[in-house]
């Protein structure tokens, strides 16, 4: 060990060849400043490893406190396609063409052309959603958390709201439904059991509640002795009553999903038609678009949330409302839908073009890596249709000197990382994930590297 005296100086370190490197890259007052950093931390252990009187020495430490944070693209091949950790939903490239004059220059983001003069931020959003859902009115805001927080806090501030105790849900990043009433300033009735409740249980608090709620269990599902209450019956329960009722969807798909053989998943005019006044859903899931959180439903409902002041602050950005409306456009010609949404494509990929992804895959691997092709499953993820698997094609990697966390490492470090899951000791690459092939056989090339 050296001691603290034998330190070089800031001046002398700065001096060095490859520190200028650094400090012509990284800028020389951050270099400066991480170098304080390092040797105030080194002073404060008492003594110093013998490497810290090399002046080069400080170059390593030096890269790892300056090299950037950013976000990075990377290669989803966990088998969960619309991965929350990962970005959900894609987003088609040809998007950005249409969307760049939006972006880059000023648009009518709340001006009225028509009238010359200030306009509803939502405006279009709102036309083009009832168009599509052929609901009454539409107001959009940053999340569907924050769409039910809005809609909680404008009609049952200071009151309670029933839900079935069956649909008092937790979504990611532990957030409670009851929490999140709490902080829309209202409180929570339950009503019936976690695996059974009926009509008759919202029937008979109605005049408890400002409100009659259904959540729909998009990330959980529950078997067995079970009942619930539909949309159709919540609706007249509350009409009967003269209260509002609303349906959380969660996720939420603008078309029926079974044409493309699909596994079902409620569409938010399927739930208005039922008679329910509001439904919150997602632009960032099954829709395919941005975060978002959409309320649709009668005017009578909607127009209080506009005037809510909670509103302006969970509003959209210009970014997100034209990426939206980009997207939406798209549904507005559902036969193409397909080829031009790039979650439904993904969705759709046939079992031949699965497999014709996993050969290019393997033979891309080095040939240190021993790797099958295996039949496995993959999930919509992100809170849809949790109970309902889609047939997959997987890649599964192993090594016989590297175990399979070593291999899943070194292959989140890649120049774009590919992430993927461990399963019985192997690394498993689901193809729905593998797109741009060309781009991921590259990637895939560099394992046989050594690690940086």
């Amino acid at each position: 060990m050296a001691q603290l005296r034998d330190l070089p100086g800031l001046d002398r370190i700065i001096q060095d060849t490859a520190i200028q490197e650094i400090a012509a890259r990284y800028g020389l007052t951050s270099v400066k400043q991480a170098l304080r950093e390092i040797q105030a931390d080194l002073r404060a252990e008492g003594t110093a490893p013998d490497w810290a009187t090399d002046t080069s020495a400080y170059c390593a430490p030096l890269h790892q406190i300056l090299r950037p944070v950013r976000y990075t693209p990377v290669f989803n091949l966990t088998g969960t396609i619309i991965h929350t950790n990962l970005g959900r939903a894609l987003l088609s490239a040809d998007l950005w063409r249409d969307i760049e004059p939006l972006v880059t220059r000023p648009m009518n983001l709340e001006y009225d052309l028509d009238a010359g003069m200030r306009g509803d931020r939502d405006a279009v959003i709102e036309q083009r959603l009832c168009r599509l859902i052929g609901c009454e009115a539409a107001t959009i805001v940053n999340n569907c958390a924050a769409a039910l927080m809005l809609v909680l806090n404008t009609f049952a501030l200071n009151q309670r709201v029933a839900v079935s105790r069956g649909e008092l849900v937790e979504i990611g990043g532990s957030f409670r439904l009851p929490e999140l009433m709490q902080r829309a300033g209202c409180g929570l009735l339950e009503v019936g059991t976690t695996n059974r409740t009926r009509g008759s249980d919202y029937a008979q608090v109605t005049d408890e509640v400002a409100m009659l709620l259904k959540v729909h269990p998009s990330n959980y599902h529950i078997a067995g002795f079970t009942e619930d209450v539909g949309a159709a019956e919540l609706g007249q329960i509350a009409a009967a009553a003269s209260l509002p009722s609303c349906v959380d969807l969660g996720s939420g798909s603008l078309i029926d999903m079974t044409r493309w053989n699909l596994p079902p998943e409620p569409t938010p005019q399927s739930i208005l038609k039922q008679g329910i006044d509001l439904v919150a859903f997602s632009g960032d899931k099954l829709l395919g678009g941005v975060q978002a959180g959409f309320i649709v439903g009668a005017k009578a409902f909607v127009d209080p949330l506009r005037k809510n002041p909670m509103k302006r602050a969970l509003r959209l950005d210009k970014v997100a409302l034209a990426i939206l409306d980009a997207t939406l456009q798209l549904y507005e010609n559902p036969e193409h839908l397909t080829a031009k949404l790039p979650l439904l494509r993904t969705l759709t990929l046939s079992e031949a073009a699965l497999l014709a992804r996993a050969e290019t895959v393997r033979a891309a691997l080095p040939a240190a890596f021993i790797s099958q092709i295996v039949s496995s499953e993959a999930q919509i993820g992100s809170g849809a249709l949790p109970d309902q698997n889609l047939a997959s094609i997987a890649v599964t990697i192993r090594h016989e000197d590297r175990s399979a966390t070593e291999i899943a490492t070194a292959l989140r470090q890649l120049p774009v990382p590919v992430v993927g899951r461990i399963k019985d000791d192997l690394v498993w690459l689901d193809m729905h994930g593998a797109e741009p092939l060309d781009e991921l056989t590259r990637q895939l090339a560099e394992l046989s590297k050594p690690s940086k």
